[in-house]
């Protein structure tokens, strides 16, 4: 009970910290789902008339390419830019020094500032959805109970993959180009950029074995009904084996580096 109410009381500091910093993180959430709100226009020109490309009609295309935006928001982690330099920098020590484990203290930092995110993408996607609503006509969207609780999941498998990557600072002098490269797999294969099903075979078959797909991607088609029934279960499972797994791969990589880690630059 007390490690919960530590971090109840993280997730008020960090809650207010988002607060105070309203403009940034809606420059930085437009950033970031520009491309998705643009896309729809590309795929739109490109239907020339038929009815659908790779499944997706005209309306799902444009269903799917508002939900990554607004997925991508809350489930999308960038935490090791974060826990690298604080690593680096010997800012880490104080947390080590706290009554609280520092995997909370990044949870509920990184929860925080990602519900604010979506939270201030609902004007955008509403205003969206309505401007493209004239173009084509909508495709419905199911956002059920098994639709969050696969946002939850992803978020989870983000969170902790990026979690795991940042252990590598503990090891390497830079570690910027490293998690620069990170994101040309994580955008392709999440379905950031295109459809999974629209994608050439080999990818969709490299899509499977990765954990990207697992974050954004499969909530989305649930949402979208291209999931569903055991199908629909059978992916949310594989998100849990990939939350183990980056969960199991952050803790080894932690608890190696951290036996080496000195506090410099305090």
């Amino acid at each position: 009970m007390s490690l919960i109410a530590k971090l109840i009381a993280l997730l008020k500091i960090y809650i207010a910290d988002s607060l105070a910093y309203r403009a940034s993180a809606f420059i930085w959430m437009l950033t970031d789902v520009v491309h998705c709100l643009v896309m729809p226009l590309v795929w739109l020109s490109a239907y020339g008339g038929r009815e659908a490309i790779g499944g997706y009609n005209p309306g799902e295309m444009v269903t799917y390419y508002v939900l990554i935006a607004f997925t991508t928001n809350f489930i999308v982690s960038h935490l090791m830019w974060d826990l690298s330099f604080e690593i680096k920098e010997g800012v880490l020590s104080q947390w080590l020094l706290r009554p609280v484990p520092i995997l909370w203290m990044l949870f509920a930092r990184n929860i925080s500032w990602r519900v604010m995110r979506m939270v201030l993408f609902v004007p955008v996607a509403l205003l969206t959805l309505w401007y493209y609503s004239r173009l084509t006509t909508l495709s419905p969207m199911t956002l059920g109970w098994e639709f969050w609780l696969s946002v939850f999941l992803g978020h989870l498998v983000s969170f902790f993959v990026a979690y795991a990557m940042a252990c590598l600072a503990f090891w390497l002098q830079e570690t910027q180009s490293v998690f620069s490269l990170y994101y040309v797999p994580m955008l392709l294969l999440s379905g950031w950029v295109a459809p999974i099903a629209l994608m050439p075979s080999w990818l969709q078959a490299l899509a499977v074995v990765m954990p990207f797909r697992y974050t954004t991607a499969v909530p989305v088609e649930i949402a979208l009904g291209k999931l569903q029934g055991l199908a629909m279960w059978s992916q949310m499972g594989v998100q849990l084996l990939w939350i183990l797994i980056a969960w199991g791969a952050g803790l080894l990589l932690w608890r190696a580096g951290i036996r080496q880690y000195t506090g410099v630059g305090m």
